[in-house]
Parts: structure tokens; sequence; C-alpha cells
């Protein structure tokens, strides 16, 4: 077979997929290598972009942990954290919203427009879209960490880090309408006006949540979910993944990924992906491909098996 044949074949063969999720919302957290390496970044615009023009509606909320990093060195401003998480004072605070806000979004939004699509940056704090509450922790048993739930309990305060409260998402809807791509930097605010700043992860489910998006993409510095061999699961249905969560076989950074994929879920989300970001063209895998490349979480009553990340389709 030629290549222009070839194309054809695979514009063919992704046709299903379109026909499925038009009109339909995605939401995307882009973080990891994806927003740091030249090459993956543009690919990544251009996936988004794709999206766009066969009537899928992204939203996309990023993360920005090392470019926050970076510039609290410069600053001389010296990071602490607990169990991964960095504990962020007034100052760390303002430096945040600076990087994820004033930077790392404007960025974004700049790679999409010049894909030939129209982004409009936002903070959680806009519209009082993404609604937040401080996040008290508690060591648990393990040595890891759990929200506070016991009075009396000691009590880690992370300052000015908080938790999805709730999600208003009647500004990120009519952009979405009007043509636009919601960028969102996981900043909110509480009932006091306060700012928190807001692992992305648990955003993106949130937002996945209130918007019913068909998908929840989780763009992450690892291949998936693996087992204890170190092979990749494909499809994981929420019962078994609550069992990973209570039984320890999931580590790390993991865990709120799983956690937030859960959620979404819960919230209405039909699957959520792990993706590996350090794949070039990694969204457009795993929407418009059989097998996709990384690890969804389904429903339980939906599971579907290892390796069929989508039913069979006729073109």
């Amino acid at each position: 077979m030629n290549l222009p044949q070839e194309q054809a074949r695979l514009l063919i063969e992704c046709l299903p997929y379109i026909r499925r999720f038009y009109g339909e919302t995605v939401v995307i957290k882009y973080g990891g290598h994806a927003m740091e390496n030249g090459r993956l970044k543009q690919a990544f615009a251009l996936n988004i972009a794709l999206l766009r023009y066969v009537g899928i509606h992204p939203v996309i909320v990023h993360g920005g942990g090392p470019q926050i990093g970076r510039m609290l060195e410069n600053l001389h401003i010296k990071s602490t954290f607990y169990e991964g998480q960095r504990v962020t004072d007034e100052a760390t605070m303002e430096v945040v919203e600076m990087v994820l806000v004033g930077t790392v979004n404007s960025e974004i939004v700049n790679l999409l427009n010049l894909a030939g699509v129209k982004a409009v940056g936002l903070s959680g704090k806009d519209g009082h879209s993404v609604r937040a509450e401080k996040l008290l922790l508690a060591p648990d048993n393990a040595g890891g960490q759990t929200e506070q739930s016991a009075q009396g309990a000691e009590i880690i305060d992370l300052g000015k880090v908080g938790k999805v409260a709730g999600v208003d998402a009647g500004l990120i809807l009519s952009l979405s309408a009007d043509g636009f791509i919601p960028v969102i930097a996981p900043v909110g605010v509480d009932k006091h006006g306060e700012t928190y700043n807001i692992n992305a992860d648990s955003v993106a489910g949130a937002v996945a949540a209130a918007l019913k998006a068909k998908r929840l993409l989780l763009l992450t510095d690892v291949e998936g979910v693996l087992d204890a061999d170190k092979k990749l699961i494909q499809s994981i249905p929420a019962r078994e993944a609550r069992i990973l969560l209570a039984d320890g076989t999931l580590k790390g950074g993991m865990i709120p990924k799983i956690r937030c994929c859960l959620e979404a879920l819960e919230g209405g989300v039909e699957k959520a992906m792990i993706i590996d970001g350090r794949v070039e063209n990694c969204i457009l895998l795993e929407l418009f491909t059989n097998s996709g490349i990384g690890t969804e979480i389904v429903h339980s009553a939906e599971d579907t098996g290892v390796g069929e990340h989508y039913p069979s389709f006729e073109a």
C-alpha cells in the first residue's frame, strides 16, 4: 500500500471515534514532561487543535510544579514539603499564583492560539469557577497522609494549600459554547476570598465531573498504572482501583491520580485515562485508537477487560 492510501486508511479508521466524541467534552490535565519539552508542547497544541476542529470540546487544566520550584529558587524562597506536597505560606502563594496564572497559563494559551484555535486562560478564581477549602491533613497509620477526620488528631497545616469544595461550570461552559478552549490554572478561592493552591489532578477531576465530560485524560510522566511485575494495566474497573488504593499497591503520585479518576467517575464521567505525556501525540493515540496507550479507569459494570479500551465500531 502506498503512502497516500495508507494515510487515507488511517483517517477512515479514526472516523468511528470522531463520531463517538463529536460534540462531547474532554477534560485534559496537562502536566509533567509534556509541558517542558518543546517538541511535545507543539504536539500537544496540535492535538488539541485537531480535537476542536472535529467537533470535540477540550477543556484543559494544567499543573506547574517544576516552574514554581524554579521561580522560588530564583527568588531565594525556600520550599518545604510534607509527603510530597509543598507547604505554601503567603509569600509562596504569591509566587505560585504568579507562575501558574501569569506565566504557565499564558504560555499554553499562546501555544494553542498559534496552533489555530481560540483559547482563553482562567484561574479557578475567575467567576469563582473553582471553590476551595483549606486542606488539613493528619498522618495515617501507614506513615502517609489522610484528610483530617477525627477530632483531636494531629493536624498538618500546609498553609495556602486547598481542596476543591465545588465547581461552578457556568463560565467554562459559556466559553466552550462560544468556540473557546478554556485553559484553567489550579488556583481556587474560598468563601472568604482567600486564594489556595490546589492539586491540578484534583481540579481536573472535579471540573470533568461538573461538566459531565465524556473523558478525563491525565497526562503523566509514567506509562500508566503498573502491576507488581511493572507491566502496564490497561483497564481497571472502579471497584478494583479502590482495592489497589486500600491494600497499598498504588504508591506516591499515582494515589491522587486514581482518587481523582474515581471521583470523576462518581460525578458522571464515562471513563478516565492515565496516559504517558512523554509519548508524542498521546491524546490522539488514546482517543482515536482501539487499544489506547495508558490505563483506563472504568465503571465496574462497564469493565471491558484488559486491552479493550473501546468497543469495535463499523466505519
